[in-house]
């Protein structure tokens, strides 16, 4: 195991745990919160992307699931919200066992097309579906509790995903270490030579996409209930493009590119909302500039100037 790969994994913990005393007020909480959020989905896309090869324009669709099993079930059913979660979890990684074998049976553009087509019919339903999901205004999201306790505020959420993000975090360099990490690596590679040393491609791909949406259903559900509010954006295909261009500006293939890809494209839109209309105009920009001068990503290229590797 790579001792080295665990340093950034103690710098995120050292961070997550002085971080909330040092903030000023509780948008900088929120802001945090969502970047932490987004930093545990965007692992998840990265070892479908990055690791496996294999590209997604509708992840956020899955995030769609989970939040709207977070509303729905508890508010229709009286379901708890850890069981409306866990069920919702489910319900995504069950979808995605189902659609990935004729899915990724595609190549190139058109296995982008057929992910791209999945993420909007989701969408679709969420927003056509009103009595069940309040149609395009969305709905409330019961509040999660435990017994007579309920989490509610921005510290308490604070925690949940500071929590989450540090064990996602460890969970995926130990998942990259192991074999079945390799075999992702050699996938990504060459199908035909991972063919050739024994890989069952099929069974790779379809687990990593599995592992993928069930990593963006959880968060989808963790969303819903830290905001109380759910609307279908959430799984709209700009919000799917938004998750893919963090992972390529943090680093495909990388554990701690996918933190810094989530982390800076959470705060770069509040940085720019000084611009006054312009913001766009400069995020394309940056993202541009970053593309052409460090096309492999924030973190590989800083790993390679200060020789170091996650």
């Amino acid at each position: 195991m790579n001792k080295h790969a665990f340093r950034g994994l103690y710098i995120i913990g050292a961070v997550s745990l002085v971080l909330p005393f040092f903030l000023p007020n509780s948008f900088y909480v929120d802001l945090a919160i969502r970047m932490a959020i987004n930093a545990v989905i965007v692992l998840g896309l990265n070892l479908l992307i990055g690791f496996a090869g294999q590209i997604s324009l509708g992840h956020a669709g899955f995030l769609g699931i989970g939040a709207y099993a977070s509303a729905a079930l508890p508010t229709h059913f009286g379901w708890h919200p850890l069981l409306a979660l866990a069920a919702g979890a489910v319900a995504a990684g069950a979808l995605a066992a189902v659609l990935a074998r004729p899915i990724f049976r595609l190549k190139g553009h058109y296995l982008a097309m057929a992910t791209l087509g999945l993420g909007i019919i989701i969408n679709i339903v969420v927003r056509n579906e009103a009595a069940w999901t309040g149609g395009p205004d969305g709905m409330a999201v019961p509040p999660m509790t435990f017994g007579s306790f309920e989490v509610s505020g921005d510290k308490p959420w604070y925690w949940i995903v500071a929590f989450l993000l540090c064990f996602s975090v460890w969970a995926s360099i130990n998942l990259i270490d192991s074999p079945f990490g390799r075999a992702l690596r050699a996938l990504h590679g060459s199908e035909v030579a991972s063919k050739v040393v024994g890989v069952n491609v099929v069974r790779y791909k379809v687990t990593v996409f599995v592992m993928s949406a069930t990593f963006a259903s959880i968060m989808g559900s963790i969303t819903a209930l830290y905001v109380g509010f759910v609307t279908p954006n959430l799984a709209d295909f700009f919000h799917s493009i938004e998750l893919v261009t963090m992972v390529v500006i943090g680093g495909m293939g990388s554990v701690y590119g996918s933190v810094l890809g989530a982390v800076l494209l959470t705060a770069l839109p509040q940085a720019l909302a000084t611009f006054e209309g312009w913001e766009t105009v400069a995020f394309g920009t940056i993202l541009m500039l970053c593309m052409i001068f460090m096309p492999k990503g924030l973190a590989p290229t800083l790993a390679a100037r200060f020789g170091k590797g996650d």
